[in-house]
C-alpha cells in the first residue's frame, strides 16, 4: 500500500533517530510493498519471519523509488544492491515506520476518531466514515481500509494525511497485549471508543478480563480534552470510565442509562433505530440486520456527536451505509433462498449475534459454521456453546465445516450435519433450498467461509477482507 506525504530525508531521519546516507532528497510517499512502489516514493524495507524487503532493494531503486529506509545492520548489502539510492539507517525499519507516521500526523490539527473492539470495529468504522462523508464530504475524509489495522496498516494510513482531509476515523486491530497502547500513541485521537470487550482473541490474551484491559487502552492516547465513547451496556463500562476519570465521556447503550440511546424495532430483518441524545431526537432505518448493528450505529453516532458532528448528518449518513462485504450481507441464494454472508470472521459472541438474526427470519433456518480460531483452550466449550444455542433459537439445520466446529453438530443433535469440504457440504444442502429458506453462512478468516456462500450464490461473491 502506498501512501502520500511531503517530507525530506532530513527530517525523516530525525523523526526516526535514524542517519542519513546520502543527498536529502524529498519524497512524495511512503511505500513498504516493493511491487507496488512508485517514482518519488520511499521505500520502508520491512523484514517479518518469511520475508526480507531488503532484498528488493534493487527491484525497487529501478521502479523510481528515491530513497530506502533500512535496518544499519543491513547498509552493506542494500549500498552493494543499489549504489546511489539515498538512505536512512535505523534499529528497527517496523519501529521507524510507526515513529515516521507519529511525527506526520502530529502535523494536522483535525478531528481523530479511533476505534477498536472484539466485535463490530469495521462496521462501526464505515458507519463512522459514512457520518463524516455527509458532514465533510467524501473527499475530506480519510479512513482506514480494508484490514490496515495492525502496526504496519495504520502508520501506512495516517501517512495518508494530506492537506484536503478534514477529519479521520481510524481503526485499531490487535492480538497480544500492548498493540493497542502502541497504535494509539502513534494516533493521537481527539475521541475514542471501545465498541465492546467479547470473547475474541483470547488465544493471545488469555482472558476476558486482559481483552478489554488491552482494548481500553486506547483511551490512554486522548489528551485531557480528548473524548472517550463508553459502551453502557458492556459489562466492562465501569473499568473503562475508570480510566477515563478527568476528562470528557459520551456513553451509548440500548439497554443502560447513556448518552446516546437507541430503541430498535425490528420488521423481519429490517431495522429502525430511535436515537436520543442531548442534541436531540431521530429516527434511522438501518441497511444492516441485527441487534448488534443497532449497538454499532449508536456507537457510531456517539463517536461523531463527540467530534462535533450535527445530529442530522449522523441520522443520513447512518441511513446512507450499505453494509461491508462479509457482514451479515443478504445475498440472493440458489432456488429462491436467501443468504446471509457473513464469512469475514468468527467467535463465539459474533456466532450468537448471527444467531440471532437467523431466528428472526421466517421460513426455515439453515446455519452454515465454519470453525473458530484464535479462541484459547475453551474452543471445544465455545464450539459447543454456539451449537447448543443454535437449536435453541429454533434454527431448523447446522452444517459445519473445519475440524474444531465437529464438536457443535453433537450439542445441536438431530439435523446436523458435518462435512470435510465446501463441496460436499453444499451438494448436501443444495437440496433444501428454496423461496422459504434463509441460510446464515460464518466462520473465521482462516475458513474462508465465502467459498461456501459462491457455490450458493445466485450472483458473484467478492472476498471479504
Amino acid at each position: 500500500m502506498s501512501k502520500k506525504v511531503t517530507l525530506d530525508l532530513t527530517e525523516i531521519a530525525a523523526a526516526v533517530g535514524g542517519t542519513l546516507h546520502g543527498t536529502s532528497v524529498a519524497i512524495a510517499g511512503v511505500s513498504s510493498d516493493s511491487r507496488a512502489v512508485q517514482p518519488g516514493q520511499l521505500f520502508v524495507a520491512l523484514k517479518g519471519e518469511r520475508f526480507d524487503a531488503h532484498d528488493f532493494i534493487a527491484q525497487v531503486a529501478a521502479q523510481g523509488a528515491c530513497a530506502a529506509l533500512i535496518a544499519a545492520d543491513q547498509l552493506a548489502r542494500v549500498r552493494a544492491a543499489a549504489p546511489n539510492l539515498p538512505l536512512v539507517t535505523c534499529a528497527d525499519t517496523r519501529h521507524a515506520l510507526g515513529q515516521l507516521a507519529a511525527h506526520w500526523r502530529a502535523k494536522f490539527a483535525i478531528p481523530v476518531i479511533a476505534l477498536t473492539g472484539s466485535n463490530g470495529k469495521t462496521t462501526t468504522k464505515e458507519m463512522i466514515a459514512s457520518i463524516l462523508a455527509v458532514a465533510f464530504g467524501a473527499k475530506a475524509v480519510l479512513a482506514t481500509q480494508g484490514n490496515f489495522n495492525n502496526d504496519i496498516g495504520l502508520p501506512l494510513t495516517l501517512l495518508g494525511l494530506t492537506a484536503a482531509h478534514k477529519v479521520a476515523v481510524i481503526e485499531m486491530g490487535m492480538n497480544h497485549p500492548g498493540e493497542i497502547a502502541y497504535l494509539t500513541g502513534l494516533t493521537r485521537p481527539t475521541v475514542a471508543l471501545v465498541t465492546n470487550a467479547q470473547r475474541a482473541h483470547l488465544e493471545g490474551m488469555g482472558s476476558l478480563d486482559e481483552v478489554a484491559r488491552e482494548k481500553g487502552s486506547i483511551y490512554a492516547g486522548l489528551d485531557a480534552k480528548g473524548v472517550a465513547v463508553i459502551n453502557a451496556d458492556d459489562e466492562f463500562a465501569g473499568y473503562w470510565q475508570g480510566l477515563n476519570s478527568g476528562r470528557p465521556v459520551r456513553t451509548f447503550g440500548l439497554t443502560h442509562a447513556a448518552d446516546v440511546r437507541g430503541a430498535v424495532r425490528t420488521h423481519g430483518l429490517d431495522l429502525e433505530v430511535d436515537l436520543t441524545c442531548a442534541e436531540g431526537q431521530a429516527t434511522v432505518r438501518l441497511a444492516v440486520p441485527g441487534r448488534h448493528n443497532a449497538a454499532n450505529a449508536l456507537a457510531a453516532a456517539a463517536a461523531t456527536l463527540a467530534a462535533g458532528v450535527p445530529l442530522e448528518a449522523v441520522a443520513e449518513g447512518l441511513a446512507r451505509f450499505a453494509g461491508v462485504t462479509g457482514r451479515l450481507q443478504r445475498r440472493a441464494g440458489k432456488k429462491g433462498a436467501q443468504l446471509l454472508d457473513d464469512t469475514y470472521n468468527a467467535n463465539p459472541d459474533s456466532v450468537r449475534a448471527g444467531i440471532d438474526v437467523l431466528a428472526a427470519t421466517i421460513g426455515r433456518k439453515v446455519l452454515v459454521l465454519g470453525a473458530m480460531g484464535e479462541i484459547g483452550e475453551m474452543s471445544g466449550q465455545f464450539h459447543d456453546e454456539v451449537g447448543g444455542y443454535a437449536k435453541s433459537q429454533g434454527v431448523d439445520r447446522l452444517f459445519t465445516l473445519g475440524e474444531l466446529a465437529e464438536v457443535a453438530t453433537r450439542n445441536f443433535g438431530e439435523g446436523a450435519q458435518h462435512f470435510g469440504s465446501p463441496e460436499t457440504l453444499v451438494q448436501a444442502l443444495l437440496p433444501e433450498l428454496g423461496p422459504d429458506v434463509t441460510v446464515l453462512i460464518k466462520g473465521s478468516r482462516f475458513m474462508k467461509m465465502e467459498r461456501v456462500v459462491a457455490l450458493l450464490a445466485d450472483e458473484p461473491v467478492q472476498e471479504a477482507h
